[in-house]
Formats: C-alpha cells, sequence, structure tokens
C-alpha cells in the first residue's frame, strides 16, 4: 500500500477556520511536539524528501498544512507544539484554531501523535490525548527516533507508553518508528489503511 502513500501532493495551507478546505472524505491529522520529527515521519511515509518541511527552528511550522491522496483522502499536518520561542499570544492563537480543528472538523477519522521516544508523553502530548478523548477520537502514538536508544530501552518505552495510554477511554494504539532507518513504516501505513477506509468503522462526531 505504500505506493499509495507516495502520490501525496500538498493542497493548501490553513490559518483560521475561514481558510481551511471543504470537508470531503476522509483525513488523518499528524501532531507532535517541535523536535519530534514529525515532518521526517510524513516525509518517510510517503517516500518523499520535502513532502512536509523540515526545519532546524522548532516552532517554524505556524499553517496546518493539507496534502490530498486519490480518492479523496487527506494527511494533514498541524503545527508542531512546545515550542520554546513563539510569543504567548502566538501560542494561544495556534492552540484554538488546532483545537477547534480537532474538536469540530467532521472528515477527521484519526490523529496519530508522533514522540520523541527518548521524551514520550510529555505535557503537550497529553494535551492531545485529552483533545482526542473528549471527541472518541481515535489515536495513534508513533514513537519515533527508535534508532536513537538500544532495543531494550526502545522496548521499554513502548511497554510503558501503552500503560499510560490504556487510562484513555477512545480507540489508542503505540508502535516505535524511526524516519531515519525506515523502521515501522508498514505499520503506520496499515494504521491509516484502516482509518481511511470507504465505510467508517464507527462515527466521531462530538
Amino acid at each position: 500500500m505504500s505506493a499509495f502513500y507516495q502520490q501525496a501532493r500538498f493542497l493548501q495551507s490553513a490559518t483560521t477556520p475561514d481558510t481551511l478546505p471543504p470537508e470531503l472524505g476522509f483525513e488523518v491529522a499528524f501532531a507532535g511536539r517541535s523536535n519530534s520529527g514529525k515532518s521526517s515521519t510524513l516525509n518517510r511515509l510517503c517516500q518523499q524528501r520535502s513532502l512536509a518541511r523540515t526545519s532546524k527552528t522548532p516552532g517554524r511550522t505556524q499553517l496546518i498544512n493539507f496534502f490530498s491522496l486519490p480518492e479523496e483522502k487527506f494527511l494533514v499536518d498541524l503545527p508542531g507544539y512546545g515550542y520554546a520561542k513563539v510569543p504567548e499570544k502566538v501560542k494561544l492563537k495556534w492552540a484554538k484554531f488546532i483545537e477547534l480543528y480537532l474538536t469540530q472538523r467532521l472528515t477527521l477519522r484519526g490523529l496519530v501523535i508522533v514522540m520523541d521516544i527518548r521524551r514520550p508523553m510529555l505535557e503537550h502530548d497529553l494535551t492531545m490525548l485529552d483533545w482526542a478523548e473528549s471527541r472518541d477520537l481515535d489515536v495513534h502514538v508513533v514513537l519515533n527516533k527508535s534508532d536513537k536508544l538500544k532495543h531494550g530501552q526502545a522496548k521499554s518505552a513502548l511497554l510503558k507508553t501503552q500503560q499510560q495510554l490504556n487510562k484513555y477511554n477512545n480507540e489508542t494504539s503505540v508502535q516505535m518508528f524511526s524516519a531515519l532507518k525506515g523502521v515501522g513504516v508498514q505499520a503506520l501505513h496499515a494504521q491509516l489503511d484502516k482509518w481511511l477506509e470507504p465505510e467508517p468503522h464507527k462515527s466521531n462526531l462530538p
């Protein structure tokens, strides 16, 4: 199924509710801290080097970016959070826009939260999980940068994260991933395939 995601193309960016594209088909959103490797994860997923822009300056992406796939399916790149060099007013503005998108977007089928496996489940990650639970939105956690840890350490981080996710009432799952090495790409493809299937497996209406 990887050839399907290679067809991803940039559609448009949104900065306000009025600039969001029409709600058509199904979409999956990607969220994560600014240093989690979210953009690199999207690029590896779609086997494209520069589909999602990467930056050495955390928090540079201030837009919700939409990428189109065939059959009215979409991937959505949310602004990175946890940025330290952004004014507080800007942080609040982004947070409100992201919250509106997550809680009111009817075509949203699932949320992928990309975390650094060495520092998972931090404050802003938990906020995203709370938003998803409030809407009964499925979540898949991607523990990126697994190549930075020994296998035993990575496995331990995976199990600990699984335990922490058990407290949430919505459907959650977690996997190890390495955007650098390509580890876990097939598992992520499988999760996205499940969410983007033609017939909804459940309603995600608020």
